[in-house]
């Protein structure tokens, strides 16, 4: 156990697990209400997955939709996430995060100082479902000097090295070809960070101006126990650290223990991008004392590549975005057919990559490729490689179609069919067969300067032609401990533990296995963080805000 600032006092109000947006927003809200607060972190750096991730936060009928006078209410956003969950969720979790989610925003903002950019043109996921809207629910951190707010604390702060960029900056630039990369790498040179890395880096710094102790190298093993309460945590070297009014578990999933997600998830995870102490730590502390357990066959489910990434030691996966979603690339099946529409939310997409062929006992449809053109990378790049640079490993090349299939195992004549319907279908903006491009969100993600009909269609033009293998990969599981709606831990007759309280990826989610739209991890566990927080500063879960919107 290393201190990050202080010296260690071996007791406190409330000991938090964790240090990625749940356990932070928990620590300061906790720490703004008076209490004394340290944070355990297990791994050398602050910041969990939250901080590796998009930063967005997906909150229905926001004070900023409001002020937008966008059309939003509580009863659409129920309606549309009880359809995304396919009527899997609970509804006391899903009240909370509803009910209290611009609560959460507004304290936020007003209390622990952290500033969001509204992105009122970002679609919900799920265009075709009952509740969803074409824009208003997704907000996302506004760029942060996390060097000039957290001094000495900065370098403990994890982050995945990208250039700080908002998608607000994302929506007017479009490709990434057409990036202002000198002024990107000047703003990282001087300090600014963007998306989760700036959103954890504004709780940290509310958290220190409020008196909250971390430490890092500090794995929490145990709970303790006081008379049926707990009463503080146990770390793996024998330290104990007593918590006098609660212990808040905000530890992660468990997606980098491999026997326990093979054994629990739905599906087999081939990559995950989230930090490797990801190992379930949390969920293992709460099922020793008697908690009960929901939802963990699921995970935030994303097609991803492996391109030599790394995180910690361990090989990480790039999630495919636009890699998938811009006109003039496709997805084939082991088949070389498509089998899907390539522009749909990450989520649904890796679904597919699940399915199963009983009759001849093999995947339906992995392997998987992304197929595109040299136009293509002419135009837009492929993840970080671009036109006129030597082809990476990853990268399967081959100068005409029926060269590239030999390449990746697909009947070539399959495949050449496969491109030549697209692409007939591509110019004039239609996919009669999965229908990509039909949806706002598909457009949303396409180019706007598109040559051809459809900001998310266009065909593949000349070669040589590209291909880069898709697997089924996850940014981290999301069930786990059982909560009731004030992020309570449940044990297995649905009674509170008392003294302890969880939120984010170590439970289950309030929107259970749906994802409606961009932030909808981050948006629910932040609400019950703060939900947990406000009760251990002995707060009502109500907050009066100030009444200027921030900006």
């Amino acid at each position: 156990m290393r201190m990050l600032n202080g010296e260690n006092a071996g007791r406190y109000d409330v000991v938090v697990v964790g240090s990625g947006a749940a356990a932070l927003t928990a620590a300061a809200t906790a720490a703004a209400g008076g209490r004394s607060v340290l944070v355990l972190e297990k791994s050398t750096l602050l910041g969990g997955t939250s901080a590796v991730s998009g930063g967005m936060l997906w909150i229905v009928d926001n004070h900023y939709a409001r002020s937008a006078g966008l059309r939003d209410s509580k009863a659409e956003g129920r309606q549309y996430v009880e359809a995304v969950a396919r009527g899997r969720g609970r509804a006391e979790l899903l009240d909370a995060a509803l009910d209290h989610g611009d609560t959460m925003l507004r304290f936020a903002e007003d209390e622990l100082g952290v500033r969001f950019i509204f992105l009122d043109k970002f679609p919900d996921y799920r265009q075709d479902l009952p509740g969803a809207v074409a824009g208003g629910r997704t907000v996302e951190p506004a760029l942060f000097n996390y060097r000039e707010a957290l001094g000495p604390l900065a370098e403990h702060v994890r982050t995945d090295g990208r250039h700080p960029y908002t998608m607000q900056e994302y929506e007017d630039w479009g490709a990434f070809t057409a990036f202002p990369w000198d002024e990107l790498a000047a703003r990282q040179a001087g300090g600014l960070a963007a998306k989760g890395h700036a959103l954890v880096a504004m709780l940290i710094s509310a958290c220190l101006r409020s008196g909250v102790q971390f430490a890092v190298e500090a794995r929490a093993a145990k709970l303790m126990d006081a008379n049926g309460t707990v009463a503080g945590v146990q770390l793996e070297d024998g330290t104990e650290i007593t918590a006098d009014v609660g212990v808040m578990l905000g530890a992660g999933g468990f997606e980098w223990d491999r026997p326990l997600a093979d054994s629990m998830l739905a599906s087999s995870v081939r990559l995950m991008c989230s930090p490797p102490s990801n190992t379930g730590d949390g969920l293992r502390m709460g099922q020793r004392i008697g908690a009960m357990t929901r939802g963990t066959r699921e995970a935030w489910w994303a097609p991803m590549s492996y391109t030599g990434g790394s995180r910690d030691g361990q090989r990480i996966g790039s999630l495919l975005r636009f890699e998938r979603q811009g006109p003039g690339s496709i997805m084939v099946n082991r088949h070389g057919r498509r089998f899907a529409n390539e522009a749909q939310n990450y989520n649904d997409l890796a679904r597919t990559l699940h399915s199963w062929d009983s009759a001849r006992n093999q995947p339906l449809n992995t392997p998987v490729h992304v197929v595109f053109d040299q136009s293509y990378l002419e135009r837009y790049g492929i993840l970080d490689h671009r036109a006129g640079k030597p082809t990476p490993e990853w990268l399967i090349e081959a100068p005409t179609l029926g060269g590239l299939a030999a390449k990746i195992g697909v009947p070539g004549q399959a495949l050449e069919s496969t491109v030549e319907r697209f692409n007939s279908h591509a110019v004039t903006g239609t996919d009669p067969d999965f229908g990509r491009g039909t949806s706002e969100y598909d457009r949303y993600w396409g180019d706007s300067a598109n040559a051809w009909p459809n900001p998310s269609l266009g065909p593949l033009q000349y070669g040589p032609y590209y291909a880069l293998e898709v697997v089924n990969g996850a940014f981290g599981t999301c069930g786990g401990l059982a909560t009731d709606g004030e992020a309570r831990v449940l044990d297995v007759d649905g009674q509170p533990i008392e003294g302890l309280y969880a939120a984010g990826n170590t439970t289950e989610s309030p929107y259970a296995a749906g994802y409606p739209g961009a932030g909808a991890t981050l948006g629910p566990l932040m609400t019950m963080a703060y939900l947990a927080g406000r009760r251990l500063a002995g707060q009502p879960a109500a907050y009066a805000p100030q009444e200027a919107v921030s900006a």
